[in-house]
């Protein structure tokens, strides 16, 4: 169980500073290079809070072990805790810009639950496969 565990927290730390990293790439990308300016604090907070909300999304995944509730209750509580601890970092770490109005909230919103659902669907093919290879070898 230990084992697990730690392999847990690495796999959220991991994949929370991967989809970080390349939101940072991309707005670089977007608005050119030479036009961004991060700094070591900026880059501090989002090592940190990346490596909590991915942790947010990976300990709620612990909901996919209770095996009486259906597929679809276990994502909505896995995405639903996920994405209120991203957004309450995002708050705090100013990711997100409130004082700009509500379309770039709902379009921060919108682009965060995007990265979700392709990492969640990627997750679930790969676990999906293992299970099939499994089930292949014990026949």
């Amino acid at each position: 169980m230990k084992v697990k565990l730690i392999e847990k927290f690495a796999l959220g730390a991991f994949v929370g500073c991967f989809i970080v990293m390349c939101v940072m790439v991309l707005i670089s990308l977007y608005q050119g290079p030479q036009n961004i300016r991060f700094s070591g604090i900026d880059i501090i907070n989002s090592f940190f809070g990346s490596i909590v909300a991915g942790w947010g999304f990976t300990f709620s995944g612990f909901i996919y072990d209770k095996e009486d509730l259906p597929l679809t209750f276990q994502v909505i509580i896995q995405m639903g805790v996920g994405m209120t601890i991203l957004l309450l970092i995002a708050i705090y770490l100013k990711w997100m810009p409130i004082n700009l109005g509500i379309g770039p909230i709902v379009t921060w919103i919108a682009i965060a639950c995007i990265f979700a659902i392709i990492f969640w669907f990627g997750f679930y093919i790969y676990y999906y496969l293992v299970a099939r290879d499994l089930n292949n070898k014990l026949k």
